[in-house]
């Protein structure tokens, strides 16, 4: 998905203040020349997640290294590890086990950096409590269940670190009643943010359920453009796709794959693109939006 206006205002605020609280206005002045600079002849059909990459080589060259998000990572994943055996039995109790592992792993993409920057583990708490009436939108869920009868092979596009568990749930349950079907699980192929890569889906047992593997690239999201030669024939071979949160959307939505999004919206362009409120969950399939 190509960069739009709204997406390339948020850019620029985001880059102001990201050295808002530094003291050397000529320095800073500097530096948003550059960005303006670099974002008024950018390839136009460039994503916004795309962008953020070159942009933070910028960054660097004025203010070094950002602090590393490791303690972010590693908080959530523990926490979510920590309520993985309840949350999975709750799960398991509902009357469509498959159904309401998707709807929590949806809610898991609330732990997104990128889009929110007061996250707190009372919201995502309040985020669960919900889950016991959500559901899927029938006539998409019914699509999704017809594919994988006839599926031989799924691809799972994780998000963030945290959430990651409740993916791991999600297609724990979904082997379990589609065992014909290979699920592969990719991550992200550099740290970025607060995304989930190799050492955290390790960490957090995923590739003991699922083959996992990086996507080689270290743009927040999924752009075909840029990830390995083997993520990109495992995403176009399969015979569906989940696709988890904002930035693999962004970054995929429009290859015409058999792509299921999954994902909270967080920021103002979703929820207005969807006609959603914030925090929304949405399950929509690539081929059906317009």
């Amino acid at each position: 998905m190509k960069i739009n206006s709204f997406c390339l205002a948020c850019l620029i605020n985001m880059q102001e203040s990201q050295v808002r609280k530094f003291d050397d206005e000529e320095k800073k002045m500097d530096y948003m020349r550059e960005i303006l600079a670099f974002l008024s002849s950018c390839d136009p059909d460039l994503s916004a997640p795309a962008l953020v990459k070159p942009l933070s080589r910028i960054y660097e060259k004025y203010w070094g290294k950002r602090d590393s998000m490791e303690e972010v990572k590693q908080e959530f994943n523990d926490y979510l590890l920590s309520m993985e055996e309840e949350l999975e039995a709750q799960i398991r109790n509902h009357p469509d086990p498959l159904e309401a592992a998707l709807c929590y792993a949806r809610t898991g993409n609330y732990i997104d950096y990128a889009a929110v920057k007061d996250i707190t583990k009372e919201k995502l708490l309040e985020l669960f409590e919900s889950q016991g009436s959500a559901g899927l939108e029938k006539e998409m869920y019914r699509r999704f269940l017809d594919d994988l009868e006839h599926a031989s092979s799924l691809v799972w596009l994780t998000d963030n670190c945290g959430e990651i568990v409740l993916d791991k749930i999600a297609m724990k349950i979904l082997r379990e009643q589609y065992t014909d079907v290979k699920v592969t699980a990719i991550v992200r192929g550099e740290p970025v943010v607060n995304d989930a890569d190799l050492e955290a889906a390790r960490y957090v047992g995923l590739d003991r359920i699922v083959n996992v593997t990086g996507n080689g690239s270290g743009i927040a999201g999924t752009d075909l453009a840029d990830i390995s030669e083997e993520a990109e024939q495992l995403i176009r071979n399969a015979d569906l796709i989940v696709s988890k949160g904002q930035g693999n959307f962004e970054t995929i939505h429009g290859c015409g794959l058999n792509i299921y999004y999954l994902f909270l919206c967080k920021c103002e362009w979703f929820v207005q693109k969807f006609r959603a409120e914030r925090f929304q969950g949405m399950f929509i399939n690539e081929r059906s939006i317009t």
